[in-house]
């Protein structure tokens, strides 16, 4: 019998490897709609380790310095607020250890899409709530979803202790403006902002992606303000924004609703804040073979590569500065989940060094 899942027809697992130009190390994924199965795997797709948390992601796990695992869970409960909002909710966020014994857990009931640890140790996450109907009525674009009136959510991003203490709090219904911050035209007026990153950028500022207005910015969190801000046409829909080293900004820009453009597809790129230039980017060839409507991310390599995760695709891969693919991974996971239907979902991905690997496994890997 034909498999009639498209991309478990076509392949799933190791692709293609350049042992010789791919970095060499270990992949880090979590199936988004998985058990809580966090996976390790090697340049040939072998697993290498596996996390396995008491949660589903809500909606990925990263290593930190100490090899430890930071995970953001989706927690159990009947919450309903919204259609889409059992899809990307979170309610958790935990440290784990290589062996997976939890050291800490922080709750939120309105927590989603991400989280991080700050230089000092507290927790930035992203977290809802209501936009106040007489901003949410002047808002602009978007369109009515089939969840009837739910009123209007968008973000509200928080600074915590380990302990669950709020230490900083910044309301986007009150720093965007529902002239200019507009709703994709298509998108549910069920949300705003719809953050799906938030992180500290190395100056102690916070810098967030907000997919439905396809903005990002850094916010001074001193005063609340944007101390840089980009939005369309340059970004669609963008995920993953982040600092480099040289300064610049890597997004994965999703591209589902361009204006002016009537082609769909993705791109990862490389952005000059002091000019809002594109300075790098990948696209394929044609534009349409590189396309993940939703999630996904990108990570700048030591060797100058760049690991892509095609988050609907369930596809990881890496590719030169000059856009060479020189390693590529379908993920085997597949759930179905309703709204989705059966899929193979990752929200991001990571490459870590062959050495971090080994030192903070205690030479059991690598």
């Amino acid at each position: 019998m034909i498999e009639q899942q498209t991309q478990m027809r076509r392949g799933t697992g190791l692709i293609a490897l350049d042992r010789d130009r791919a970095f060499d190390g270990f992949t880090l994924f979590a199936p988004m709609f998985g058990d809580g199965t966090v996976y390790l795997i090697d340049l040939d797709g072998n697993i290498a380790h596996t996390w396995r948390l008491p949660y589903q992601p809500g909606d990925y796990g990263r290593l930190l310095p100490n090899g430890n695992l930071f995970y953001s869970a989706k927690t159990p409960d009947n919450d309903r607020r919204f259609l889409a909002w059992p899809l990307f909710k979170g309610g958790a966020v935990l440290e784990a250890d290589w062996d997976g014994n939890i050291l800490w857990e922080v709750r939120h009931p309105d927590h989603h899409h991400d989280a991080r640890l700050t230089a000092a140790g507290t927790v930035l996450m992203l977290t809802l709530e209501k936009v106040p109907l007489e901003i949410a009525e002047r808002v602009q674009g978007g369109t009515h979803g089939p969840g009837g009136d739910v009123g209007m959510w968008a973000d509200r991003l928080l600074e915590v202790t380990k302990q669950g203490e709020v230490l900083w709090e910044w309301h986007a219904y009150e720093h965007l403006d529902p002239e200019t911050d507009r709703l994709t035209f298509n998108d549910w007026r069920d949300e705003w902002s719809h953050g799906n990153t938030i992180l500290e950028t190395p100056e102690g500022h916070v810098l967030a992606s907000f997919r439905n207005i396809s903005t990002i910015g850094i916010i001074d969190k001193a005063s609340g303000q944007f101390i840089w801000k980009l939005g369309p046409p340059t970004l669609s829909q963008q995920h993953d924004p982040q600092v480099l080293p040289n300064g610049n900004v890597l997004v994965f820009d999703n591209g589902a609703y361009r204006p002016n453009v009537p082609q769909t597809f993705s791109r990862v790129i490389e952005i000059d804040p002091a000019t809002n230039d594109v300075v790098w980017s990948y696209r394929d060839s044609p534009l349409y073979n590189f396309y993940s409507a939703y999630i996904s991310g990108a990570q700048r390599l030591p060797n100058g590569n760049t690991l892509i995760c095609e988050g609907c695709t369930g596809r990881l891969f890496e590719v030169t500065s000059a856009g060479e693919i020189v390693w590529e991974f379908i993920s085997p996971h597949f759930f179905n989940i309703p709204i989705v239907g059966a899929n193979n979902w990752v929200f991001r991905a990571f490459r870590y060094s062959r050495e971090d690997v080994h030192r903070w496994s205690r030479g059991r890997v690598g």
